[in-house]
């Protein structure tokens, strides 16, 4: 890896970093950043996985205030994440390659699609928060479903995750977010173990994106909430569509 490859996948993270403690959309921008430096598509995502824990830890000392008081919803939602990412891991290394290359565009597209719609999801969580009561079973079960995805590929699980907490949730959408990044970072966390302990992780490019992070987290959960998010979409937006470029063509 040259000095300005090593330097963009650093910012990669700082910026990956920032956005996944905001939206959870923060492997549209590692990825294909990896993907451009050169890691074939398995590895990019396994390195990417691992290197994301350090920011996801961050973002969650960040919104720690908003932690206060679901130390049960944490427990009962966190075993079921661990389960899914450990099951989502396992898929991403015993399937083929050629799966996975097939695949993720269509789950990248698919997360483009989420963070558009973003607004009116918004929308639809103030309109339910409301009158929203906890629903325990069905959540854990989406949660558990979610962290499958999260823990074989991951992009905008966030955004997926926020959508359901907004409707089942009966709390404000910083509350809903904080558990969010809790939950996000348990998901990269079990599936980042399984990688280092069976698969072949790029230990200099999980380094640079953990770095870069830890300082995106912390500025994310600072200063994030300031940020126009109709730019934050479209950077987004225009990082994945390069994502599917790389991977189709």
């Amino acid at each position: 890896m040259s000095l300005l490859e090593a330097l963009l996948v650093l910012l990669a993270g700082l910026g990956a970093g920032a956005i996944n403690v905001l939206v959870g959309s923060g492997t549209l921008i590692t990825f294909p950043t990896l993907l451009a430096v050169g890691y074939p598509p398995v590895v990019a995502n396994v390195s990417n996985s691992v290197g994301l824990v350090p920011g996801s830890v961050a973002g969650a000392i960040g919104y720690r205030r908003e932690l206060e008081g679901q130390g049960r919803r944490i427990v009962r939602l966190g075993a079921a994440s661990v389960a899914g990412a450990a099951l989502g891991a396992v898929l991403l290394l015993t399937m083929p390659d050629e799966a996975f290359a097939a695949v993720v565009p269509v789950f990248i597209a698919v997360a483009l699609v989420l963070i558009v719609l973003q607004p009116r999801l918004a929308r639809t969580i103030m309109a339910h928060r409301a009158r929203a009561a906890e629903h325990g079973a069905a959540l854990v079960v989406f949660v558990f479903l979610s962290s499958i995805y999260g823990g074989y590929f991951g992009a905008a699980q966030g955004i997926i995750l926020l959508a359901a907490f907004g409707i089942a949730l009966p709390d404000d959408i910083q509350r809903a977010n904080a558990l969010k990044n809790v939950l996000a970072g348990l998901v990269n966390l079990v599936a980042g173990l399984v990688f280092m302990a069976v698969a072949d992780v790029a230990w200099e490019a999980v380094g640079l994106i953990a770095a870069g992070a830890v300082v995106g987290g912390a500025l994310g959960a600072r200063y994030g909430r300031r940020l126009p998010p109709v730019a934050l979409r479209a950077i987004i937006v225009v990082v994945g569509l390069s994502a599917i470029a790389q991977l189709v063509l």
